[in-house]
């Protein structure tokens, strides 16, 4: 529970981003500054009134043309106010909705340009708050911030310097409430930052609890152990009201005390009892009090919203500085001379690859894959092969050596050449939220129907689809609902009709059911022949037919040949080998090993 004071100073070095945002907009936001200025002087104008006309009219025989001049000027002030703080509204808002524009569309064109490999570090709930979150929390520093500072800032400047014309002395002690005010404030912010420590650590104890006792009901009922269970999250959920009651309790005093202090009737009272004291000695005149009541109100009204302001223009500050973070990404880098592949041979040469720099995860391999292969990386977990899969397609550019098609560099390759010779197959199914023909029509936009059919057969998906309330007009997420074996199939259709000459697959089949497997092995057939094909293998069996097996460990090629060959060689291969016979019962699975037998395959040449 940090005062504003704090989390200002907190966020102070974070307000580089914002800043940047509202550059462009500046002097549209000064333009609706000063029309939030001329409102809120105005606003106090009619105030003003009341006391020139009460001393018009308890001076004797009353000035009508003054009286009716003093009453013009007040209704004057009170369309004025209305008027500039509705332009100026309009003018923070129009230049809120450009804002969001220019941000949604820059961040859309950039991630266009960022490495894929990006997106699979940011999963789509954080593109999401990037592009719609952190934009929407924007709307209040842009939209009504501004305009609130500014109302806050000029109102009681200019209530003050009034006052100080009327008498001096009693401005001053008007003021008077402000110095305690900020003593009590102060001790309420320095008795929060002592004990969020203490309120933080209850909060953890009580989020353990929550985690054990949803993610282990089903074992401590399974065992008889419930209670015992619940008597745990219950005796944390205790702990933390405990603590927060004795953490809370003197932090809402002190704030009960700091927020009274310049409540409107306090001041009303302070004003009163002061003035009343200046009009009994003969200081001032009755009347001439009578501006403080009405104006001395409006000199700490703004700080009861203070607090208000500086959370959600701090929450603006988080957000700006989100939206630069992906703004700052740095984008695939674009190919200084751009080349076309002479063919599909692909080369890895003496491929070196780091994520932070620092930890090779690939060091020195070389590997060739001819036209018409198929090649199988296969080693233990965290040996590389993912990320050596991921550097053909580009996801991530390889931080030593190179990746080569038809001779060419991939980093020379044009990004939208390199898609129409590389495409891929991922354990992790992407389908956007529309309909099923789109989603296959991603591989080839000019596909005709009767094409996107062909190639659903061939993934062994059309008739699913068809069989669906709206065919392949059926919507993802809405009135198609894809077990992950079928939407596995809808991949591979769509990478079908992309008709790539070079394929990258990561096990298609690991997340499937026994049924959706077999579908899954023909479709695969069907997408393999023909091509070159680099396949992540994760189960042995799957890949006995290759033409190559690469045998990765820690980040370094130890082995290649063919199935038999490294079977014969009893080198790391065949110790894999022996240990998946054992893992699955009954030996190899042939059913699986026909996912590398394409169609009309034949002998590497």
């Amino acid at each position: 529970m940090a005062g504003p004071s704090e989390q200002a100073a907190t966020a102070g070095g974070g307000m580089g981003p914002l800043a940047a945002i509202l550059a462009p907009e500046r002097p549209r936001l000064l333009l609706a500054v000063a029309l939030r200025v001329v409102a809120s002087v105005a606003s106090l104008v009619p105030f003003v009134a009341i006391y020139e006309l009460a001393r018009e009219l308890v001076g004797g025989a009353p000035d009508n043309s003054r009286v009716w001049t003093v009453a013009g000027v007040a209704v004057g002030a009170v369309l004025v106010r209305f008027l500039f703080q509705d332009l100026a509204a309009n003018v923070t808002h129009a230049v809120d909705m450009d804002i969001q524009l220019r941000l949604r569309r820059r961040m859309t064109e950039h991630l266009g340009a960022v490495p894929l490999g990006w997106f699979t570090d940011n999963n789509s709930g954080q593109v999401k708050k990037a592009l719609q979150d952190d934009v929407e929390a924007l709307h209040y520093a842009v939209a009504h911030a501004v305009l609130d500072l500014a109302g806050a800032i000029a109102a009681p400047i200019a209530a003050l310097v009034y006052l100080v014309t009327v008498d001096w002395r009693l401005a001053l002690l008007t003021l008077i409430t402000l110095p305690v005010y900020a003593m009590f404030h102060r001790a309420k912010e320095r008795t929060a930052g002592e004990h969020m420590g203490e309120l933080g650590g209850a909060m953890g104890r009580i989020n353990s609890a929550v985690v054990e006792f949803v993610q282990g009901i089903a074992v401590v009922k399974t065992f008889g152990q419930a209670r015992r269970a619940h008597d745990t999250f219950a005796q944390a959920a205790d702990d933390y009201m405990n603590t927060f009651g004795r953490v809370v309790r003197p932090i809402l005093r002190l704030e009960a005390v700091s927020s009274a202090i310049v409540a409107p009737a306090v001041m009303l009272l302070v004003v009163a009892v002061e003035g009343a004291v200046f009009a009994g000695l003969g200081w001032v005149q009755p009347v001439d009090v009578l501006p403080f009541l009405l104006l001395g109100l409006g000199l700490t009204a703004p700080l009861g919203h203070l607090a208000y302001f500086v959370q959600n223009f701090m929450s603006a500050v988080a957000a700006a500085k989100s939206i630069h973070e992906v703004l700052d990404t740095p984008p695939l880098a674009a190919p200084e001379k751009p080349g076309l592949p002479d063919g599909h041979r692909v080369e890895f040469v003496d491929v070196a690859f780091s994520y932070d720099g620092e930890n090779q995860v690939l060091d020195g391999v070389t590997a060739t894959l001819e036209p018409g292969t198929v090649t199988a990386v296969v080693g233990p977990s965290g040996s590389g092969k993912s990320t050596l899969a991921k550097l053909l397609p580009r996801f991530y550019d390889v931080t030593g050596g190179s990746v080569r098609i038809g001779g060419v560099d991939v980093r020379e390759v044009p990004a939208d050449q390199l898609y129409r010779q590389v495409g891929f197959v991922l354990q992790d199914v992407q389908l956007l939220r529309a309909s099923l023909l789109d989603n296959i029509r991603l591989g080839r936009p000019g596909a005709t129907l009767d094409e996107v059919r062909a190639v659903a057969r061939a993934a062994q998906i059309d008739a699913r689809l068809t069989a669906l309330p709206r065919g392949y007009d059926s919507v993802v997420g809405e009135d198609a609902h894809l077990s992950g074996g079928e939407a596995q199939r809808v991949s591979i259709a769509r990478a079908l009709l992309a008709d790539t000459p070079v394929l990258v697959l990561d096990e298609a089949t690991a997340y499937a059911d026994p049924e959706s497997e077999a579908a899954i092995q023909d479709a695969l057939s069907e997408l393999v022949a023909g091509r070159t094909v680099l396949v992540i293998a994760h189960r042995l069996s799957t890949i006995v037919d290759a033409d190559q097996i690469v045998v990765l460990d820690g980040g370094r090629v130890v082995e290649r040949g063919r199935h038999e060959e490294l079977i014969a060689a009893e080198g790391r291969y065949h110790q894999m080998w022996r240990a998946y016979q054992s893992a699955v019962p009954g030996g190899t699975d042939e059913t699986s090993a026909r996912v590398l037998v394409p169609h009309g395959h034949g002998e590497v040449q």
